[in-house]
């Protein structure tokens, strides 16, 4: 059993609005970014993934927005305070746009997606508004609007997951880190608006989220958290072209016998990777398969998931806490408290 003294994962106000800062981009450009996450740890994660996109463009983060050449504030929507705090940094922001008025403004994440329309004809410094599935997008859309145009991409994605990026990790301990493994939610929930601003669940590929975790666990890091709208109804189907490849390699094994046979499964590393990815796992994986997998990593490495549904959580993902030591007792579930009289 691992005994290390780590961080509670309880959610700490102390965060809403915290900048992200990283060490500078080895091909940076001279331009400046100013990134501040609110809401859920979803956001926190998302903002690493925008940092990581624009670092590829040159960008390098700054935490004084008075520096910056694009401020970007990443947003929640279910969060009443949350939403009242970006539009009271919206005001400030104003007053250094106006003494720079090259300076970018954007608003990025559930916010976006819900008032897009009001973001650029009510606070009329927002120059660009990006929903949470469009962030590939934010260089050319800092680009429309250095060339004087407004920018806006808030459409939903029933296919984006950001599994081939490798997120920054920023304000890190060194220790404990987050790997997001789906997004969206298909639960219509009275009260939440997530399914509308962060669009249907779409699960990650499993070998890019153990890709991560194996990279985290060798650079030093003892836990990662699965994150997702609702882990439990994480549900990774093979691709149809996969599943052909798949039976192509294998029909291709079968016809080898003895030495040749041998050598074959010997370079299987040498395989094209969707073939070889084919070939490691099962065509469909579970979120308890996925914990099963993570796991297997090494036994040093801790893991905890957030956030679970009851009405989805199964006896396999109980069981797979049982039997590995190093998968933590620990369940988070969303509750919420209201009074239905108020709604008449």
């Amino acid at each position: 059993m691992i005994d290390l003294q780590l961080t509670d994962k309880k959610h700490d106000e102390e965060r809403q609005g915290e900048a992200l800062i990283l060490d500078a981009p080895k091909k940076g450009d001279g331009r400046k970014l100013y990134i501040e996450s609110y809401g859920c740890q979803m956001n926190f994660a998302d903002s690493e993934i925008v940092a990581s996109i624009l670092a590829d463009t040159g960008f390098e983060t700054t935490g004084d927005y008075h520096q910056a050449d694009v401020i970007f504030i990443n947003t929640c929507s279910i969060r009443e305070n949350a939403e009242q705090r970006v539009r009271n940094r919206l005001s400030q922001f104003g007053v250094e746009k106006r003494r720079n008025p090259k300076l970018i403004v954007g608003v990025l994440g559930c916010m976006a997606e819900r008032l897009k329309a009001k973001f650029l004809e009510e606070e009329r410094l927002v120059d660009v508004v990006v929903g949470p599935d469009a962030y590939r997008d934010l260089p050319q859309l800092i680009s429309q609007v250095e060339e004087g145009h407004k920018a806006v991409n808030v459409i939903l994605s029933r296919e984006e997951t950001y599994a081939d990026i490798s997120p920054v990790r920023i304000n890190s301990n060194g220790i404990t880190a987050f790997i997001s493994i789906m997004r969206g939610c298909d639960n219509m929930c009275s009260f939440c608006v997530v399914p509308f601003t962060r669009g249907r669940e779409r699960s990650r590929d499993p070998y890019s989220i153990l890709n991560e975790a194996k990279e985290l666990f060798e650079n030093g890091y003892r836990e990662v958290t699965l994150l997702g709208q609702n882990v439990d109804s994480y549900q990774w189907n093979q691709p149809k072209a996969e599943k052909v490849e798949n039976n192509d390699l294998a029909d291709d094994l079968n016809t080898l016998t003895g030495d040749a046979l041998l050598d074959a499964l010997s370079k299987e590393s040498e395989l094209p990777s969707h073939r070889l990815k084919a070939g490691l796992g099962h065509a469909e994986v579970n979120f308890a398969q996925l914990l099963t997998m993570v796991a297997a990593i090494s036994p040093e490495l801790r893991i905890r998931f957030s956030t679970s549904h009851p009405k989805d959580i199964t006896d396999e993902v109980l069981y797979t806490i049982a039997k590995h030591d190093n998968i933590c007792n620990y369940i988070h579930l969303p509750v919420q408290s209201g009074n239905s009289r108020s709604w008449h």
